[in-house]
């Protein structure tokens, strides 16, 4: 049985109708289209459908998207304008930290909620890898991952102290 759900996905009211067992991957990729949200293991233990339920990074695969109702939710596709790349994809870009791109949106949005919460402070190596830690990636060393995400902690505190 389907009931109506509202969904504010990347700044837009979505209204939806939906089983009680519909996940938020499942209406986000079925529902809306919004197919950056990478659909894998199911359990939570990858990190490939990450989103941003609130402006923290939620794994959407174990979420109902009942849950979801009345939050505001961001996908990899929200991240940036229509027609542009975000700083951070930016980054990931010149860092050559995208390679076959399977995991990059869920490192993406992880990536984002991790730089939202450093508030201008200036992170390690060692706590960059430990913030990304459940979005695995089966290509890289996360070497140029981490030298993106650093690139652009840099860029944000540079940014800051421009504004003071």
């Amino acid at each position: 049985m389907k009931a109506p759900l509202t969904l504010d996905v990347n700044g837009m009211r979505h209204e939806l109708e939906v089983s009680g067992e519909t996940t938020l991957l499942d209406a986000l990729r079925e529902e809306l289209g919004l197919t950056g949200t990478k659909k894998n293991c199911l359990e939570a233990e990858c990190g490939v459908c990450t989103v941003l339920l609130d402006g923290k990074a939620v794994n959407s695969c174990i979420l109902l998207a009942h849950q979801c109702e009345g939050r505001n939710i961001t996908t990899v596709e929200g991240l940036a304008r229509p027609g542009s790349l975000s700083p951070l994809q930016q980054a990931f870009i010149q860092h050559g930290a995208v390679q076959c791109g399977f995991c990059i949106p869920g490192m993406l949005v992880t990536a984002q909620s991790y730089l939202d919460e450093l508030d201008g402070r200036a992170p390690d190596r060692d706590e960059v890898r430990e913030a990304i830690a459940g979005t695995l990636c089966r290509c890289t060393g996360y070497s140029k991952i981490v030298d993106a995400i650093e690139a652009e902690a840099l860029r944000l505190n540079a940014a800051r102290w421009e504004a003071c």
